[in-house]
């Protein structure tokens, strides 16, 4: 009778226990932010600043997990299989979208296996050129192209890779005949950039950036859609000669799907209410990044737009692999 009794006791100080975590409210422990690249460059940086300003209105730690590979794959797959109770976000970028049009099949679904948040921050390329080309702006690089086809090369981070994809946009755009230069990363495209071994780059600000300020490199454009704060006397590509046009590297928070619509909700309000604070945005824009800060439905309006716009650039390069 008395195990009995201890029996019934016992289960029903486990449910009560059980039931006050469920009751807990969110969040009642660590988040975890996951990173599809390494530590450093720009997204490490950008998801760094976001989870500490979010860590600091929880009132709990968010924990950076950097999970780089496959072309940021890896971080998409592991968030979408991840438990959607808010407990795992992932600071997405564009290549989110453009990894659709690059693979025959991918193991998640971009949009309907995520939750969308927020728009963080776009960050634009630059369209660099070596000092030595005779072309000071992208007419002037537009007319050299065309009276020297296949003369001018055109160096990328990678085949599939942002750089590549906005030079490719640009030179589809423009119908230029300039050949492109794959190289494994940007790093080793920027240093033979700078060497004068290619004349020209579509490159992510933030790397670019220090070598316009040194000289070593000319800045024709910003692909941007507006004039960049950093570099207000640069016309966009679009006013400069290839109307239409608009490239940029955007970082967006996600969660698996069906998370529920209460903590989803917490979560935009929590992270847009920090991007509009003095500290965090100029912590953004010391990396040349343009805050944003969005609700979900122009999240995943960006996310479709892009997932149409990269499709069709690829599909035009025959790029997709398996």
């Amino acid at each position: 009778m008395n195990s009995r009794i201890f029996a019934q006791a016992s289960a029903l100080v486990w449910i009560a226990a059980a039931c006050a975590a469920v009751a807990q409210p969110y969040p009642a422990k660590a988040v975890r932010m996951i990173i599809p690249a390494g530590p450093g460059g720009g997204v490490d940086t950008i998801a760094r600043v976001v989870g500490q300003a979010l860590g600091a209105a929880f009132g709990q730690p968010v924990v950076m997990d950097n999970r780089p590979g496959a072309g940021t794959m890896l971080a998409s797959e592991l968030t979408a299989r991840a438990p959607p109770d808010g407990y795992t976000l992932l600071m997405a970028t564009n290549s989110h979208a453009i990894n659709v049009g690059l693979h025959k099949s991918l193991r998640y679904d971009p949009v309907n296996d995520f939750t969308q948040i927020t728009l963080v921050a776009s960050v634009p390329y630059l369209v660099v050129v070596h000092p030595s080309l005779p072309a000071r702006s992208v007419k002037e690089l537009i007319a050299l192209a065309r009276q020297h086809p296949g003369k001018l090369h055109a160096a990328s981070a990678g085949t599939g890779s942002g750089t590549h994809l906005a030079f490719e946009l640009f030179r589809s755009m423009a119908t230029l005949d300039i050949v492109h230069v794959p190289y494994k990363s940007g790093t080793p495209a920027m240093v033979d950039l700078i060497g004068g071994h290619v004349q020209m780059m579509i490159s992510n600000i933030i790397n670019s950036s220090p070598h316009v300020r040194a000289k070593r490199l000319n800045a024709l454009a910003i692909t941007s859609s507006k004039r960049s704060a950093t570099y207000p006397q640069l016309p966009t590509v679009a006013e400069a000669g290839v109307p239409g046009y608009q490239a940029d590297v955007w970082y967006g928070v996600m969660a698996p799907a069906r998370v529920p619509a209460d903590i989803a909700t917490r979560l935009n309000r929590e992270i847009v209410g920090a991007l509009r604070t003095d500290a965090v945005r100029e912590k953004l824009l010391t990396q040349d990044a343009e805050v944003l800060g969005s609700t979900p439905e122009a999240f995943m309006a960006v996310l479709k737009n892009d997932i149409r716009k990269w499709g069709k650039v690829t599909a035009s390069l025959d790029l997709r692999a398996e």
